[in-house]
C-alpha cells in the first residue's frame, strides 16, 4: 500500500507496523526509531532541513527496505534474522553529526554507530552486532567504482572479520555483502518509488541545491544517476523492484522515464536555439502587465520550479509581483514580446526575510534593493539571458534610488564573477550548500 503522506509520524507508523508483523514486538526497536528520529530533529535535519539527506530520506529509505525484505522472506530469499540489520543500517546509514556537506560521509556515520553510547546500550539489548551495521552502511558509498569501491570493499571485509559467525564463513559473508547491496540500491530508489513527478523533481532539486549544482544539470544529472544504477546494479535493481508493490514499482518507472523525457526536451531547445540562432531579451514589465493573471500565473509555473529554499515570499508571490515597490523584468526569446521564459524580482530589503545568521549593517536604511535568485524555465538554464536580467535589475535598483544590491548565489559563480573585475563583496557564506549572501554596490 503507498503511503499517502511521506511525514515523520506516518513513516513511522509504517516502519514500526512492518517491523511488529514480522515478530519484531520488542520495545528495543521502537527506541532505536524513536532515538534515530530526535538525532535528526535535534541536529536540524527534520522536514525543514534545505538538502536532500533529511530525516524524511532516512524514514523513506527504512520503510522501502523494510518492505522489500518483507517480500523477500515470504519467498524464502531473505531470513527473518536479517530484518533488524537492515532495519538500523537504514536509520543511519545517512546520519552525519558534523553535516559538513549534504552528501553523507559514511565514515562519520559508521563512528556514531561504533560510539554513541545510547545507541549501543539500544543495540546490545536487540542483539544486534554494530559491526555488521557498519559493514551494510560502507555498501551505501556511491558510486560504487573505481578506487572507492576497492577501498570500502576492504573496510566491509575487516568489518565481518570482526564478527565471529561471519570470520571464517565465506558463505555468511556473500549473504551480508548481498544484503548491503540490497541496501544501496533501495537508498537510491525509494524515495522515487513514494511519490508522482513532482515529488521527485523536487528531490533533485533539493539534491542540487545542498551539493551546489548549477539548475543547469538537475537534469542530466538525474539522468546519469537512473542510468547508473539501471546498468551497473541491474540484477539488485530488478530484485529489488520486483519485492516491492505495483503501485510503487510504476512510480518509480514513471519518474525515470519523466526525467529522460525531460532531458530530451532539453536537447531539443538547445538545438532549437542553435538552429534558429534565437535571441534572448531582457524586458522591463510595465505595472499594467505585472496585474495580468495570465501573466503571473506563467511566472509562478516558472518560479515554482526553483528548489524551494530559493522560492522568496512563496506564500505572498501574486501580490509581490503586483506590488508597486518591486523590481521585475523578464527574459523573453526571440522579441521583446516573446515568450517569457525568465524573470527576476526583488524590492527594498527590509520587506524580506532572510535567513537568521545574516545580520545586513544596511538593513533598515532602505538604501539596498534586494534581487531574488533568477527564475529561468527548465531546460533554458545556460543558455544565456541570466546576466542580462542581472544587469537591467542594477540598472532599475539604481534608478530607484538604491546605492547596495544584495542577493544569493552559488560561492563559485561569485567568485568568477570577482575574477572578472566585478566588486562583488560575500556578506555571509554558508556550509554545505555553499549558496552565499552577497553585496555588490550600485555605480
Amino acid at each position: 500500500m503507498l503511503l499517502q503522506n511521506q511525514d515523520p509520524v506516518s513513516l513511522r507508523e509504517e516502519i514500526q507496523s512492518i517491523m511488529v508483523t514480522n515478530g519484531f514486538k520488542r520495545e528495543c526497536f521502537s527506541k532505536i526509531l524513536d532515538y534515530t528520529i530526535d538525532l535528526f530533529e535535534s541536529k536540524g535535519l527534520g522536514v525543514d532541513y534545505y538538502g536532500y539527506h533529511n530525516i524524511i530520506h532516512e524514514l523513506e529509505v527504512t520503510y522501502v527496505t523494510l518492505l522489500a525484505a518483507q517480500w523477500e522472506c515470504m519467498h524464502g530469499i531473505l531470513k527473518p534474522e536479517d530484518f533488524p540489520y537492515l532495519f538500523v543500517a537504514a536509520l543511519f546509514h545517512d546520519y552525519d553529526p558534523l553535516k559538513e556537506v549534504d552528501k553523507p560521509h559514511e565514515e562519520d556515520a559508521i563512528k556514531f554507530v561504533m560510539t554513541d553510547e545510547k545507541l549501543n546500550s539500544l543495540l546490545k539489548d536487540a542483539n544486534i552486532d554494530k559491526n555488521l551495521i557498519a559493514a551494510l552502511i560502507h555498501r551505501t558509498t556511491y558510486p560504487w567504482s573505481g578506487e572507492i569501491k576497492d577501498n570500502t570493499e576492504k573496510k566491509i571485509e575487516d568489518c565481518l572479520n570482526l564478527i565471529e559467525v561471519t570470520k571464517e564463513d565465506e558463505t555468511k559473508k556473500e549473504h551480508y555483502k548481498k544484503l548491503g547491496w540490497f541496501l544501496s540500491v533501495t537508498d537510491r530508489i525509494a524515495g522515487y518509488t513514494l511519490g508522482d513527478f513532482t515529488k521527485a523533481l523536487e528531490m533533485a532539486q533539493k539534491n542540487a541545491h545542498a551539493l551546489a549544482w548549477h539548475p543547469y544539470y538537475i537534469v542530466r544529472r538525474s539522468v546519469a544517476y537512473f542510468e547508473d544504477l539501471l546498468n551497473n546494479d541491474a540484477e539488485m535493481y530488478q530484485r529489488v523492484l520486483r519485492a516491492l508493490p505495483r503501485d510503487m514499482r510504476k512510480n518509480f518507472t514513471d519518474n525515470v522515464l519523466a526525467f529522460m523525457r525531460l532531458r530530451e526536451q532539453e536537447i531539443q531547445i538547445e538545438g532549437s536555439l542553435v538552429y534558429d540562432n534565437a535571441k534572448f531579451f531582457a524586458v522591463i514589465e510595465p505595472t499594467s502587465r505585472r496585474q495580468d493573471p495570465d501573466f503571473i500565473n506563467t511566472l509562478s509555473e516558472i518560479y515554482h520550479q526553483l528548489p524551494k529554499p530559493l522560492r522568496f515570499k512563496n506564500d505572498e508571490f501574486t501580490e509581490s509581483v503586483m506590488a508597486k515597490d518591486t523590481i521585475l523584468n523578464t527574459l523573453r526569446l526571440g522579441s521583446d514580446n516573446g515568450p517569457v521564459i525568465g524573470f527576476t524580482k526583488g524590492g527594498p530589503l527590509e520587506t524580506y526575510k532572510l535567513r537568521s545568521e545574516i545580520k545586513d549593517v544596511n538593513y533598515g536604511l532602505n538604501n539596498t534593493a534586494f534581487m531574488e535568485p533568477l527564475a529561468i524555465r527548465m531546460g533554458y538554464w545556460g543558455q544565456s539571458g541570466g546576466r542580462e536580467m542581472r544587469l537591467l535589475f542594477n540598472m532599475q535598483s539604481l534608478a530607484k534610488g538604491y546605492k547596495y544590491l544584495t542577493s544569493f548565489a552559488l560561492r563559485d559563480v561569485i567568485s568568477s564573477r570577482v575574477k572578472r573585475g566585478e566588486e562583488i563583496e560575500f556578506v555571509k557564506q554558508f556550509d554545505p550548500e555553499r549558496w552565499d549572501y552577497y553585496r555588490r554596490e550600485l555605480q
